[in-house]
């Protein structure tokens, strides 16, 4: 049977099924925190660490929880950690409702949460291969569904569903979140078990860690990988950072207007994460990738010079959409090349660059605007995103694609016996 024909398997739905529902609750979640913590104070610097709490453990754990997550079961991991964020923001829910809640409360929350999120995430990340037989068809049609799911329900359904839970009460929203996680852990619990990658040599977890990085930075194709995420949220938060205010200064757009503009981003997103599989497989995934990243570029090019609403929402579509693709094809792809065993490590790692470039866009989209003016990041990220897409044309190009799918091909099939033999710590040799 080719992977044309094939099938996903009924796990996959009971996966996308949990992780639809625990999306919708990190959308609702996503909203109300910060509502929560307005409620609380006005002070801007004690907003932003609840904000920031919930990206630090990325940024102190991402190679130690990659590394955790490779000893450990992935689906057992999955549901402990849904467990365990159920009863978590039962805390908060309980302090809201005897009106003891507090921002250093709401904080942990969101820092717990966050290590909650990179545990289940990475764990998913290395669950997904084994599932679908590191196929790289179905891995590419099963992350477009994720995507797609992720998306509709934490860009779309959640935040507006948390902001009208709020209204009925402080505690509603907390609790709609932990029933969705508890919902998802019921679901991973009957998720069909997987072989464990064959365990290596007792080494230290800093070791190990150490060793997942040192994989992906010595392997070029996973190395051109991992650079359009971290490059690019450089820009994007650049762009995030004065979006609200370039919309009202330069563009003449209300509060309303402005919630329209990032709804047409979700949407391109979307669109995107659907049409990806079809773009991997008419280009190719190496010049699929190149192409999207180019499309980012010029779409944020476009919007800088954007004379009205319309051509503004249009450029942010666009961009969504290559976002949307890139973020399909790109983790489909790592999922088919790299050996089980090393999984978490290499998708923590990946994340973790990501996670720490965030807080550098930030910046220097404050900077550019208060120093030259409100376009200037907007030209910056731009410029940005086109030269890494110049730079990263060749790491991750067709060729070099094709390579890694025939290495990876006699270790990953979904019927070779030799999909349960132990790889070599070293990166492959595709340089």
């Amino acid at each position: 049977m080719t992977t044309l024909t094939r099938r996903l398997p009924s796990g996959f739905g009971r996966l996308w099924t949990a992780q639809t529902i625990s999306s919708l609750g990190d959308g609702v979640s996503h909203a109300a925190l910060p509502l929560l913590a307005l409620t609380l104070t006005r002070d801007p610097m004690a907003l932003a660490v609840v904000t920031a709490a919930g990206t630090l453990p990325w940024l102190l754990f991402g190679l130690l929880g990659g590394a955790l997550v490779d000893r450990w079961d992935r689906r057992r991991t999955m549901w402990v950690a849904d467990t365990a964020r159920t009863v978590l923001l039962a805390i908060p829910a309980a302090a809201a409702a005897f009106d003891v809640l507090s921002i250093p409360l709401l904080a942990a929350v969101a820092f717990l949460l966050g290590l909650g999120g990179l545990f289940f995430d990475t764990a998913v990340t290395a669950y997904l291969p084994d599932l679908l037989g590191r196929d790289p068809a179905l891995l590419e049609r099963a992350n477009s569904r994720l995507r797609g799911a992720q998306t509709a329900m934490s860009g779309f359904a959640g935040p507006p569903a948390g902001s009208a839970l709020l209204a009925l009460g402080r505690a509603v929203p907390l609790l709609t979140d932990a029933v969705s996680f508890m919902l998802s852990a019921l679901l991973v619990r009957t998720l069909p078990a997987t072989p464990r990658p064959t365990p290596e040599v007792r080494e230290s977890l800093i070791r190990q860690s150490r060793a997942g990085a040192s994989y992906v930075f010595r392997d070029r194709l996973l190395l051109g990988l991992a650079l359009r995420p971290a490059v690019g949220n450089i820009a994007f938060l650049a762009v995030e950072t004065v979006l609200a205010l370039f919309a009202h200064d330069r563009l003449g757009i209300d509060t309303y207007g402005y919630g329209l503009l990032l709804t047409a981003e979700a949407t391109g997103g979307l669109l995107g994460a659907g049409i990806a599989s079809y773009l991997g497989r008419r280009l190719g995934t190496g010049t699929a990738l190149t192409c999207t990243a180019a499309l980012e570029g010029l779409a944020i090019l476009a919007l800088a010079a954007a004379p009205n609403p319309y051509v503004a929402g249009l450029a942010l579509a666009v961009c969504g959409a290559g976002m949307g693709a890139t973020m399909v094809l790109g983790p489909s792809l790592r999922q088919a090349i790299v050996p089980a065993h090393l999984m978490g490590r290499v998708a923590s790692t990946s994340r973790m660059l990501a996670m720490c470039a965030a807080p550098i866009g930030a910046f220097l989209g404050g900077w550019l605007a208060t120093t030259y003016d409100i376009r200037t990041p907007l030209y910056a990220a731009a410029g940005l995103l086109l030269a890494m897409t110049a730079v990263t044309a060749s790491m991750t190009s067709n060729r070099r694609v094709q390579a890694a799918l025939r290495a990876a091909a006699p270790a990953s099939g979904p019927d070779h016996p030799a999909s349960q033999e132990p790889a070599q710590e070293s990166a492959p040799d595709v340089l």
